[in-house]
């Protein structure tokens, strides 16, 4: 398994591959990694002839006031498990390497981003669609896999290489969860005890949603409702959204007709949870 550090070296690695007939596959990943992102590259090794990843908190997703300096880290810890998945080589980059002195530039993709997390996060997906073309370029990949679990995020990379006509397959793979339900995230390393029994209000939520969908119920409206009530029967959680919308556009939705997304952002303390799940008419 290679270390590469510097993108022009990476650049170089990845276009000999592509020169020897191989098909690159990516999984990009900000650390601190668990069972969903090994999921990911289970994948990769299975359809590509090199699996490459990259290790990077990426500042500029970051806002004002949230968790970049405390976001968790153990690069010696994700290089022994990825050594077991069998990854050919990780990308770790240094914030300096991805963002130079005078670095200007970015990649907006406008409409997907609007709802949901952008609105509490307004310049959360510039940061996300402009590291993700940057190592895109970097890496050179033939294959992207991305989680389901960041829905929005998977919708807006796909938006974003069919609107730069990128040579990239954007692969979902389904939400990893813990055996009680929570959707993993390295973010539940903030959770203690207490707070991780009842942000899994989070889950008995979404399996309420899918249970009316299952009987019929077709009106947003009906089901947020109760998504909402078994979410605030927590008093230390915070409802950022719940939302209903079209699983394509991710605009708003009132009825359910064809493919909807049911989207749940919450805060316990500090801590800022995402979850969903698809509502699909068969």
């Amino acid at each position: 398994m290679e270390i590469i550090a510097q993108a022009k070296e990476m650049q170089r690695r990845s276009e000999q591959r592509r020169r020897e007939g191989m098909i690159i596959a990516f999984v990009p990943t900000m650390g601190y990694l668990h069972t969903g992102h090994l999921s990911l590259m289970r994948e990769g090794r299975k359809r590509g002839d090199v699996l490459a990843i990259s290790i990077f908190v990426n500042p500029t997703q970051f806002g004002p006031g949230e968790d970049y300096g405390r976001y968790p880290r153990d690069l010696k810890q994700d290089l022994k498990l990825v050594q077991g998945a069998g990854v050919d080589i990780v990308f770790t980059p240094s914030a300096q390497e991805m963002y130079s002195d005078g670095f200007q530039t970015s990649v907006d993709v406008e409409r997907v981003t609007q709802n949901l997390c952008g609105i509490s996060r307004p310049h959360h997906f510039r940061g996300v669609t402009t590291v993700v073309a940057k190592l895109f370029n970097i890496v050179k990949p033939h294959l992207a896999f991305f989680g389901q679990k960041d829905y929005q995020q998977l919708i807006t990379i796909k938006q974003m290489v069919e609107d730069l006509n990128m040579d990239i397959e954007v692969i979902g793979m389904p939400t990893i969860r813990e055996p009680d339900g929570l959707a993993m995230s390295s973010r539940n390393a903030y959770l203690n005890s207490k707070k991780r029994k009842e942000v899994l209000s989070l889950y008995r939520s979404l399996g309420k949603a899918e249970e009316l969908f299952g009987q019929g119920e077709r009106s947003a409206a009906t089901i947020l409702q109760e998504v909402r009530r078994i979410i605030e029967q927590e008093n230390s959680v915070t409802i950022d959204y719940v939302k209903i919308c079209d699983a394509r556009t991710l605009e708003d939705i009132d009825e359910i007709k064809g493919e909807a997304v049911i989207a749940v952002a919450v805060k316990i303390g500090k801590t800022r949870l995402i979850d969903n799940i698809i509502l699909k008419e068969e």
